[in-house]
């Protein structure tokens, strides 16, 4: 088992906190660019750092997060840039409530662009929301958040954030095993939060709940 990271807000405070793992991790890390990634992967130091793996971010007028109701041209930029390096989605909905209407049009043209990048790329992870109950889960792949690894030929990581939800042990360790059994090594989990996001109040997870 390989206990990764996810650093939203790569700034040399946040990345001198590497000085504390001493065990092989991955870490993703936000950027809002392929040039942008590059450099903070090169200035990352430590040999336990196994793989350092691109998340891209958009602005909060554009959407932050990927998904179909992101801008296109955003879209457009940040998924065209990238090649073989390895990438992390983070599918959620927008931060920008107005791109519910004016990205209505693109929709579906985004939707495609998105399950194409996923399927298409060699080496692409998906974060995705931790719904439960089939319909909901029918609704997020209708919505372009949800992706099948058998399907898109993806990882996916599901972000079972205990901090933000009322899970309780034995419903998180069943569904652990479901998706372990489904997806074998291509299903991933997300737990935490452990530092804020960009909402800047989520939740933080306990040391009980660690």
């Amino acid at each position: 088992m390989i206990v990764s990271f996810f650093e939203e807000f790569p700034n040399r405070k946040n990345l001198d906190k590497l000085k504390l793992v001493t065990w092989p991790t991955k870490l993703y890390v936000a950027a809002k660019s392929l040039k942008e990634f590059n450099r903070i992967r090169l200035s990352i130091r430590n040999r336990h750092v196994r793989e350092v793996i691109y998340w891209p971010v958009l602005s909060k007028e554009e959407g932050y997060w990927i998904s179909p109701f992101s801008r296109r041209k955003a879209l457009l930029r940040v998924l065209g840039e990238v090649k073989d390096t390895p990438v992390m989605i983070d599918a959620e909905l927008p931060r920008n409530p107005w791109l519910y209407i004016t990205q209505k049009a693109d929709f579906f043209r985004n939707r495609k662009l998105i399950r194409e990048f996923v399927s298409n790329h060699s080496h692409v992870y998906v974060a995705e929301y931790y719904s439960t109950g089939k319909m909901k889960e029918k609704m997020m792949s209708f919505l372009g958040l949800h992706f099948n690894p058998r399907r898109h030929k993806c990882k996916v990581i599901k972000m079972v954030y205990h901090s933000m939800h009322r899970f309780d042990r034995e419903f998180i360790i069943g569904k652990l095993r479901e998706g372990k059994k489904q997806f074998g090594g291509n299903f991933l989990v997300a737990y935490g939060v452990i530092a804020k996001g960009i909402g800047g109040n989520e939740p933080m997870l306990s040391e009980e709940q660690l």
